[in-house]
């Protein structure tokens, strides 16, 4: 399907791994132009590389998200080089285990930092563009925001706040035509994924267990399935979709996984 989004300049927070990775990969598949907000300058830079041998358009800024000043920056720099923004994909963060326990207010408010206030940076310093390109803003939020998780406080209010921040910027931003959508994950193995398991007491058994209870095909959600979906909110093929919370995870937020 042509989605029609030749040329779109879209920005993608942490765009080098896991799920940020695979949707840069298929809007690149669709002839997009990902532009990679991120810290991580070794693995953004060899995504790029391998991106431009190919011939893709794809650009960058390495930025640290929990500084405003540098969230700044990174959009700057997107007008900068393409003069428009057509799409954001809030989609970087950290499920980093701040727990109520054990943890403490420095670690939950460093832990909303990373996982919640730059996606309001990145929309906030976008604005004016998106307002001129009618564009698009997706965040990526976690199924830990329905069925807790234990033991992440942090993240999961970040994810709850997500959710609210989805339904509230699609009414504000109704009148300029911009559409707010949230794609949310359940268990998907990303390289965040994958260092959680490692943590855990016999990790193999316990992804054995994690996939039993996934209703759909007893299986992991793949990063090129929730990314597909992300591309496709992005399109015009979902021109009259916003507001909404889709879930991309075969069915293990709201079926019984006892099934």
């Amino acid at each position: 399907m042509d989605l029609n989004l030749d040329n779109k300049v879209i920005i993608v927070s942490g765009g080098s791994k896991g799920i940020g990775l695979g949707i840069v990969n298929s809007l690149v598949k669709e002839k997009a132009i990902p532009f990679i907000i991120g810290r991580d300058e070794k693995s953004i830079q060899s995504v790029v590389k391998k991106h431009k041998l190919e011939g893709h358009q794809i650009h960058y800024f390495i930025a640290e998200l929990t500084n405003p000043k540098e969230c700044q920056n990174a959009v700057e720099e997107v007008v900068n080089v393409y003069s428009r923004i057509d799409g954001i994909v809030n989609n970087a963060g950290d499920n980093d285990g701040v727990s109520l326990e054990k943890g403490n207010y420095k670690d939950f408010v460093s832990s909303l930092h990373k996982n919640l206030i730059h996606y309001y940076l990145i929309a906030h310093y976008s604005l004016s563009s998106l307002k001129k390109s009618k564009g698009v803003i997706i965040n990526i939020g976690s199924k830990t925001s329905f069925t807790g998780q234990g033991g992440t406080s942090g993240y999961a209010a970040s994810n709850g706040a997500r959710n609210s921040l989805t339904r509230e910027w699609a009414v504000e931003l109704l009148p300029f035509d911009i559409r707010v959508n949230s794609v949310i994950v359940a268990e998907c193995y990303t390289p965040m994924y994958k260092r959680w398991i490692t943590k855990q007491e016999n990790p193999e058994s316990k992804l054995e267990k994690i996939n039993k209870r996934i209703p759909f095909q007893n299986r992991m959600t793949t990063v090129e399935e929730i990314a597909d979906t992300v591309v496709f909110l992005l399109s015009e093929k979902s021109s009259h979709t916003t507001g909404q919370l889709i879930f991309v995870d075969g069915g293990y937020t709201h079926l019984d996984r006892a099934l």
